[in-house]
């Protein structure tokens, strides 16, 4: 960024007095919350986000320098809960996403698994019968546990749990179970992803433990320190 450019030691203070000011707002809302789920406690939490952001961006411009803490942004966040109160039924919806890593393992698997319901040669052949074969065998969560053993390598994961004021009728989704997912309905939800992994092991990395000689010896810690 060209000096021209950059960002007027005025405007970095102001950005900073925002960050401030959002903090207050966002603290008020959180101690005047009136319920779990309060949109403005979420309406606070993404002005604040906000202000975060553009300070941070700021002070980088102008000073080379960054904030220590990092807020998530709106996207990563669920909207605000506005199911029932007090729900009578609830929707768990999954996926897990695998890689097909070994598929000659699959293939074993597939036709022992045929071999022992009739003998009879049938989809183990290919990959996608096998598939088919191995799921209807064994439960998804008995697969996730055994995946490495049936050739295949985890991905990403997500679990939701949504609510609802009564249960759906018999046969009422089943043609597009995954197409009326409403977020503001979503209890919770949990991922699992490498992605979280690769942050992890970046942190480490941007810190190392430094080596110690073998004949190095550790002071003990100061017990008032």
């Amino acid at each position: 960024m060209s000096d021209a450019a950059q960002p007027t030691a005025a405007e970095v203070r102001a950005a900073a007095e925002a960050v401030k000011t959002a903090l207050d707002r966002h603290l008020a809302a959180v101690e005047s919350r009136s319920g779990e789920d309060d949109p403005a406690v979420y309406e606070a939490f993404n002005q604040l986000a906000a202000a975060a952001e553009a300070y941070d961006e700021l002070l980088y411009d102008r000073y080379d320098e960054v904030t220590p803490f990092e807020i998530p942004s709106a996207e990563d966040a669920l909207p605000p809960y506005t199911g029932p109160e007090e729900p009578s039924a609830l929707s768990v919806l999954i996926r897990r996403d695998y890689a097909v890593a070994e598929p000659q393992r699959l293939l074993a698997h597939a036709q022992r698994i045929e071999a022992a319901d009739d003998g009879a040669p049938g989809p183990s052949g290919t990959v996608h019968g096998a598939l088919g074969l191995l799921f209807g065998e064994f439960e998804p969560d008995e697969i996730a546990s055994r995946h490495k053993e049936f050739g295949l390598e985890e991905g990403d994961s997500t679990l939701w749990v949504t609510a609802s004021d009564e249960p759906a009728d018999p046969g009422e989704w089943l043609e597009g179970p995954f197409d009326q997912v409403d977020p503001q309905q979503v209890v919770c939800r949990f991922d699992v992803s490498a992605v979280f992994d690769d942050d992890n092991d970046d942190e480490l990395e941007d810190d190392p433990v430094p080596d110690l000689d073998e004949d190095e010896d550790l002071e003990p810690l100061d017990a008032d320190r």
